[in-house]
C-alpha cells in the first residue's frame, strides 16, 4: 500500500507565503507523476500544479508565476511554494501521485492525500 502525507497547510495574510510538503511512502517502486490539486467550499477539486520525475511542470493558469512545484525524487516527497498569496487560494491542498508499487509491478495507481486546508485573510 501507498500513502501521501501532506503537511504546511495554515493560516496566512494575503501576500505571504506557505510551503506545502508531500510524502509518498510504503510499497514504491517508481513514482511517475506528482501534483497538487485544490477545492474551495461548495467548488470542484481542481488542478494547481503537476511535475514529473524528470521535472516537467504544469500549472494552473490562476497561480503562474506565484506558485513553484518541485520534486525530490529521492525522498519521493513533492513540494508546493506558494508566493503572493490571494484570498482566492483558499482551499483543502491535496497530493496525488501516479505509483507503480512492488506489491503491483507493471500497473500504475492513482493515490491522493488527505488534504491540507490553506486559509488566506484579507
Amino acid at each position: 500500500q501507498v500513502q501521501l502525507v501532506e503537511s504546511g497547510g495554515g493560516l496566512v495574510q494575503a501576500g505571504g507565503s506557505l510551503r506545502l510538503s508531500c510524502a509518498a511512502s510504503g510499497s514504491i517502486f517508481n513514482i511517475y507523476h506528482m501534483g497538487w490539486y485544490r477545492q474551495a467550499p461548495g467548488e470542484q477539486r481542481e488542478l494547481v500544479a503537476t511535475i514529473t520525475i524528470s521535472s516537467s511542470t504544469n500549472y494552473a493558469d490562476s497561480v503562474k508565476g506565484r506558485f513553484t512545484i518541485s520534486i525530490d525524487n529521492a525522498k519521493n516527497t513533492v513540494y508546493l511554494q506558494m508566493n503572493s498569496l490571494k484570498p482566492e487560494d483558499t482551499a483543502v491542498y491535496y497530493c496525488n501521485a501516479d505509483v507503480e508499487s512492488y506489491t503491483r509491478l507493471g500497473t500504475t495507481r492513482n493515490y491522493w492525500g488527505q488534504g491540507a486546508q490553506v486559509t488566506v485573510s484579507s
